[in-house]
This record gives structure tokens, C-alpha cells and sequence, in this order.
């Protein structure tokens, strides 16, 4: 049990972040696939970068996109061409002076087949059930921090950068830019959160626009409406701490798909496994498996069996069976870890193939996870289908506590 006070920092990024566009394009590259073929096999990185051309300073917007994509769908090369500048500019990146223009940029493919020696061991054939996708370890993560079972810190985070959007698209505030950052450091007394220490806000912004004005817009429009009820007088709030940031996007700053695995979990709350999640169809357990980690996680805190609570599920490529899993609830639990151990081994299947039909995987439901994190939604029909809490009267079954929760 935590005594005493400590501070929690964790920070996200708008969807118009390098890191983050990259993510959004290689997951609107898994959902295109899945939607004409659900077996499809699917592992694609993206890397953006423009810089001024030196003669004419014009800008430059290149993405490369290279992985393995083993599918049925008939989508043609310039199909992914077309995808990519879509996704580019709904983000929001039409116009030079953001650091990228979905209209001019080159874009260079680098795809091959899934490789046929890791598609061995995820086929399924008559003598052999479908396996892992590769080695390692996935985390999970709850707590009672929130309504949504999340830490504190990264879900305050996360509804900056969701404001921050929102003042962009809907010209709330005027001359933002996509890219942005939210950082905040939350205060906890004896395990619980108290009030806010820091926030930190870094947005992007056309270069005619005052900087007083954007700040004073930024604190009216997305901090004080998201974190009123946390803020107090010794709060320090920075924005834009240079006083400037005009050029950003993937000008500013290359951006590559996974950079961002902290920012899409936890918030550096719990561990995490390495593994990044997009551009990734669901035999990859990196994705798979840690959605069924949260999933185990969530329903734990939520059957009131801990106040927190994390499991960690590994796997060996090829094999079904999970080749370990360990649920730690730092001393919260209110029942016997052992005995929430064997309730989690007998209510939850966590072969791969269980996990992709039980939380409906196969489904192109994924883009929308690429920016705002990818725990803590609201389940919406197939969407965050791993949010769900149906799981919370089969544990207290199995423990022998009353299920009229």
C-alpha cells in the first residue's frame, strides 16, 4: 500500500504529432486490409519527415511506408497511396505552413509478404491450433484513480490533446496547427490523487498569431474546462514554454509508427512490454495480447477484487497457451492473489485465437485507436471491445462473492 505523497507526470500528443500520424496511417492501412479480408496478415511502419527544398523553399513532405501485408484485399499500390493522403488529411495537414501537405507528397512503398517462417507458427492447420505471433510480454493496467479505471494523469492528458484538437477543427481558437503535446504532474496523497502540480501544453501555430492571445486562449478554451476541478493556486501551468512554435509537424520533427507505446497504455503508470500496438493486425500478440491484459486487468479492479491491479501475459511464437501469467495487485487486493489467479486462469482463454472471438478482432476497428490512447475508451459497439466489463460477475462467481454488482 502507498503511503505518503508523490507525483505522477504523464504526458500525450494530438493526432497530428509525427509519431502520431504515423501511427494513424499504419492502422488505417490494418483496417483497410481487415475490412475486405479479416484473415488478413498485416505489419506496416510508416516514417514521415519534409524539410524546405533549398532552391525553391517550397516544402517537401515525403512518407515511407515498408512491412509485410499477406491479405486477400484487393487493394492496388496507389490504393495505399490513396489511404495514406487521406488519413494525412483528415489529420489536418493541407497547407505548407503546418510541416506537411497530404496534396504533395512523395510517397514510397516497401512492402513484401508476411515472412513464411512466422506464418508458420500463427496458421492454423488441422494438427495444429493457431499460435502466438511472436515472443514476449504484455501489461495491463487498472486502477481507481477514474470512472474509467484509468490513472489520473494520463486520462487529464489525454482530454487536453482531445481539446486542443477540438479548438483546431471547430477554429475555436484560431491559427493552430495539428501538432501538439499535453503533459501533466498529478499530486497523490497515500495512493489517491489530489490536485494538479503542472500542466504543460506545447501547440502548434501559424506565425502571425500573438502569443499572449494564443495563451490566454488555450488556458480559457482547454485547460480550464478539462481540469478546473484539479486546479488550485499552487498549480503551475506552462504554455508554449519557449513563447514560439511555428514550425512543427514532421518539419519540426521525423515521425516514426511505435514511438509513442507510453502515450497509448498507461502513461508510464505500470509497465509495459515494448511492443508497439499500430500497424499491426490481431495475431500479433503485441496488440492482441496486451488489450486482453487490460481486459483481464479492468475486470479485476471492477469486481472490487483490488483497487489496482496489473497482469502480465507472455507468450512463445507458435504456441496457443500463454507461457506465463502474473497478476500483481500491490497490496490492494481484498481477496487472496493466488485465489484471483485461478478465477483469471478459469474465466478468461487466452490463446490467441480465443482472444481475436471473444473481443472481436477482426474488424476494422482500429484507426480510432491510433491517437488518445487505447485504454480507457468507452466500448462502443466493436470499438475498445477489450473495455468491457462483462467479466466482473463470472470472477465473484468463481470466488463465492455475492454478483449483484
Amino acid at each position: 500500500m502507498v503511503t505518503g505523497n508523490k507525483i505522477v507526470t504523464s504526458e500525450s500528443v494530438t493526432e497530428g504529432h509525427p509519431d502520431k500520424v504515423c501511427d494513424m496511417i499504419s492502422d488505417a492501412i490494418v483496417d483497410a486490409c481487415i475490412a475486405q479480408d479479416p484473415m488478413s496478415r498485416v505489419g506496416c511502419d510508416v516514417l514521415v519527415k519534409a524539410k524546405k527544398d533549398y532552391y525553391s523553399e517550397s516544402l517537401v513532405s515525403h512518407v515511407k511506408i515498408g512491412g509485410e501485408i499477406t491479405s486477400n484485399a484487393d487493394i492496388p499500390g496507389f490504393g495505399f497511396d490513396e489511404i495514406i493522403r487521406n488519413t494525412i488529411k483528415d489529420i489536418g495537414y493541407d497547407a505548407d505552413w503546418k510541416g506537411f501537405n497530404y496534396k504533395t507528397c512523395i510517397i514510397e512503398r516497401m512492402l513484401t509478404n508476411q515472412s513464411p517462417d512466422i506464418s508458420l507458427g500463427v496458421t492454423e492447420t488441422c494438427n495444429r491450433e493457431q499460435g502466438a505471433g511472436d515472443q514476449g510480454m504484455m501489461y495491463g493496467y487498472a486502477c481507481k484513480d477514474t470512472a474509467q479505471l484509468m490513472p489520473l494523469p494520463i486520462e487529464l492528458a489525454h482530454d487536453l490533446t482531445y481539446a486542443l484538437t477540438f479548438a483546431r477543427k471547430s477554429n475555436t481558437i484560431r491559427g493552430l496547427g495539428p501538432d501538439g503535446k499535453s503533459q501533466v504532474s498529478v499530486e497523490y496523497e497515500n495512493g489517491r490523487p489530489l490536485r494538479l502540480d503542472a500542466i504543460v501544453i506545447a501547440q502548434q501555430h501559424h506565425v502571425d498569431i500573438d502569443e499572449l492571445f494564443l495563451k490566454d486562449a488555450i488556458r480559457k478554451h482547454v485547460i480550464i474546462p478539462q481540469c478546473r476541478n484539479w486546479i488550485d493556486e499552487d498549480t503551475k501551468i506552462y504554455v508554449n514554454a519557449t513563447g514560439r512554435f511555428v514550425v512543427g509537424g514532421p518539419e519540426g520533427d521525423s515521425g516514426v509508427t511505435g514511438r509513442k507505446i507510453i502515450v497509448d497504455t498507461y502513461g508510464g503508470v505500470g509497465r509495459h512490454g515494448g511492443g508497439a500496438f499500430s500497424g499491426k493486425d490481431p495475431s500479433k500478440v503485441d496488440r492482441s495480447g496486451a488489450y486482453m491484459a487490460r481486459y483481464i486487468a479492468k475486470n479485476i479492479v471492477a469486481a472490487d477484487l483490488a483497487n489496482e491491479c496489473e497482469v502480465q501475459i507472455s507468450y512463445a511464437i507458435g504456441v496457443a497457451e500463454p507461457t506465463s501469467v502474473y497478476v500483481d495487485c500491490f497490496g490492494t487486493n481484498k481477496v487472496d492473489e493466488e485465489r484471483i489467479s485461478s478465477a483469471v486462469m478459469s474465466v478468461f482463454d487466452m490463446r490467441p485465437k480465443a482472444i481475436i472471438e471473444n473481443l472481436g478482432l477482426r474488424k476494422p476497428i482500429y484507426k480510432i485507436t491510433a491517437s488518445g490512447g487505447h485504454f480507457g475508451r468507452e466500448p462502443n459497439g466493436d470499438f475498445f471491445s477489450w473495455e468491457k466489463l462483462d467479466k466482473v460477475n463470472p470472477l465473484r462467481r468463481y470466488l463465492d462473492l455475492p454478483t449483484n454488482w
